[in-house]
């Protein structure tokens, strides 16, 4: 019998355990949920229950009470990055008190823009998007097909990215075209919305007779908008430059400046637009400039498929000899996310 209760009071320890564990939300319908937060990322927090199989999509401006006694990673939109414990202030609506590193601050949670909690897997931070377009049409046996795949890595003080993607054509008469994008980069945060960052980009065109473009580039940037809708940042710094193309020996090599602007808003409903663009001043070629420019409008459906639009637009002051000085490509595509 001592063995029974004995038993008995450990596994009630660890039903009371578990449930402190459990973090509650109030949202603005006056609804609780008890469950455990995942994420909050780009105004969207992903909560699991256990009266359901899937995680719940919450939008952010929904939520106006937390509690939990769990440990989280949290950025704030004036650039705090800390790890430490928040709950919300009884009677102070959308107010929360924050504990780090023996300080106590309060903020409100319309400033919170990104929360997980410490201890998940490697995996929760990982996010992957596939995609896929395909155009076929009878005149001229025209065929197209799109592809994309690019992930982003998302840490305490730095995340990472990366994608690749190509486009290939034919039609009758007229000669295949080919276009590859891939890239490589990461930030590594600082205080104040300052950041770090280094990037490696490469390119190749029919339209402008680029086998490769490789650039490597590093500078610093601020977030001049940083909040739970959107974002707005500059980066400005040093790039080098090597370019191969079909019909020029040896390759061009060349140093450059970079500036970059990078813009996106998500808190469009189901709807994301995302735009980057970068210009790069030659130091040693006079009187070249190169423009590259991108942009995604992207609508989520349920499930985490979705519908993209895609620009990309590239130019070059002074091309090698017989290209188009611009190349562009629009495409439609139909993709999934894993996060």
């Amino acid at each position: 019998m001592k063995k029974i209760y004995i038993l008995l009071f450990f596994l009630s320890f660890a039903v009371i355990e578990s449930w402190a564990q459990k973090d509650t939300i109030k949202l603005i319908n006056e609804d609780v949920l008890v469950g455990e937060i995942e994420k909050l990322d780009k105004s969207v927090l992903t909560y699991s229950t256990a009266y359901s199989d899937s995680d719940f999509k919450i939008e952010w401006d929904k939520v106006l009470e937390i509690k939990s006694q769990r440990t989280f990673i949290m950025a704030f939109s004036d650039g705090v990055r800390v790890t430490g414990t928040l709950n919300s202030i009884p009677g102070a609506e959308k107010k929360v008190r924050v504990l780090y590193d023996g300080q106590t601050v309060e903020e409100s949670l319309d400033d919170l823009i990104f929360l997980e909690p410490i201890g998940k897997g490697a995996l929760s931070n990982l996010s992957i998007d596939v995609d896929l377009g395909i155009t076929l049409t009878k005149a001229n046996n025209f065929r197209q097909l799109n592809t994309y795949i690019g992930g982003t890595y998302l840490a305490k003080r730095w995340n990472a990215n990366a994608f690749f993607k190509t486009v290939l054509s034919s039609q009758d008469n007229t000669a295949d075209i080919r276009r590859m994008d891939a890239e490589l980069g990461g930030q590594y945060y600082l205080p104040d919305d300052w950041f770090i960052t280094a990037r490696a980009k490469y390119l190749a065109n029919d339209e402008q007779l680029l086998d490769l473009r490789q650039t490597y580039q590093a500078g610093a940037g601020y977030y001049f908008i940083h909040n739970n809708s959107m974002y707005l940042a500059l980066s400005a710094g040093a790039a080098v430059t090597s370019e191969v193309y079909t019909n020029e020996n040896p390759e061009r090599n060349s140093a450059e400046g970079f500036i970059g602007l990078g813009f996106q808003k998500y808190s469009i409903g189901d709807l994301s637009f995302l735009t980057t663009a970068a210009l790069y001043p030659s130091f040693t070629e006079s009187g070249r400039y190169r423009v590259d420019l991108n942009g995604d409008l992207k609508y989520d459906l349920p499930l985490d498929f979705y519908i993209k639009l895609s620009i990309t637009y590239n130019y070059d002051s002074q091309p090698t000899e017989g290209a188009a000085d611009s190349d562009y490509v629009f495409t439609t595509s139909f993709g999934w996310e894993f996060n």
